[in-house]
């Protein structure tokens, strides 16, 4: 409710201006993702991505699809922090993603947490990711903001599956 009033006082163009900071944060974050090799950034990087994707939703005037996937997001990325930790601990505090190979055999509980956590932030079907951000992307479609949102937004749900593998794959 606080929400929803808060962003009741902002007039229609500046919620177009916050949209658009917003979209290009979304995408400038997860473009700097795919081309970090720290652990702890590309955690930072991806908090801000889906933080961000609130605001979008907030923007768009959906407070409580905002609140739905604050919550699906802070219980995958509880997972993410409480596996990188492990991972970060058991490596002597190295966060270098290039040196971290075969954690499957030393690890096989923490990343198996860890493939359930990349699985629901790429919105594979059926895991919680997928319901938030397909509602995400319908609300959007709805709105006829333009096509350079859409394709931003897009762009960035993809930079956002593709940071995700490549941290798997340089992991396990």
């Amino acid at each position: 409710m606080v929400i929803s009033f808060i962003f009741s006082l902002f007039s229609f163009n500046c919620l177009f201006f916050l949209l658009l900071v917003s979209i290009f944060t979304i995408f400038i974050s997860g473009l700097c993702a795919n081309f970090e090799y720290d652990l702890k950034k590309i955690i930072a990087l991806s908090t801000l991505s889906q933080l961000v994707i609130i605001i979008v939703i907030l923007c768009l005037g959906d407070p409580e699809l905002a609140l739905f996937h604050l919550l699906v997001h802070a219980l995958f990325k509880a997972l993410l922090f409480i596996c990188a930790g492990i991972v970060i601990y058991n490596l002597s505090n190295c966060q270098d993603i290039r040196r971290m190979g075969g954690l499957c055999d030393a690890m096989p509980f923490t990343m198996t947490c860890f493939n359930i956590r990349n699985f629901a932030l790429c919105g594979l079907p059926f895991m919680s990711g997928f319901y938030s951000k397909d509602l995400i992307a319908e609300v959007l479609s709805r709105r006829r903001l333009g096509m350079i949102i859409y394709l931003l937004f897009y762009i960035s749900v993809g930079l956002t599956v593709a940071y995700s593998l490549r941290l798997s794959y340089f992991i396990l």
